[in-house]
């Protein structure tokens, strides 16, 4: 199985992945992008399912915008935002797979009977 970072990789990739990383490390962007999984919303949208402030919900969307994670579309006076390239959620259910086993391994440590 592939670890997904190649030997010889250069300085400049490997910082590029980190700031992947680094965008994605922010819960109110994950908040976002969770919200978007089904269908696109506009910003009034996301604040009201994100219970978040319409400039914070704003400048998280520039963020996630700039790194091509989701593309936006104007319709009349308002912007619809969607995911960009579901590969996203492929990355998170890779995350959230390792931190389940985790807890299990723990688990099992402290309650061998799980």
């Amino acid at each position: 199985m592939s670890t997904g970072i190649k030997p010889g990789m250069s300085l400049a990739q490997l910082q590029a992945v980190a700031r992947l990383f680094g965008v994605l490390s922010e819960p109110s962007r994950l908040m976002l992008l969770q919200a978007l999984h089904d269908r696109p919303l506009t910003v009034s949208e996301l604040v009201e399912a994100c219970e978040m402030k319409q400039a914070n919900v704003s400048k998280h969307l520039a963020v996630l915008h700039d790194h091509h994670l989701v593309k936006r579309r104007r319709e009349g006076t308002s912007v619809h935002y969607q995911i960009a390239d579901p590969m996203i959620f492929s990355l998170c259910n890779l995350v959230c797979g390792k931190m389940k086993r985790d807890t299990q391994c723990a688990a099992a440590l402290f309650h061998p009977e799980i």
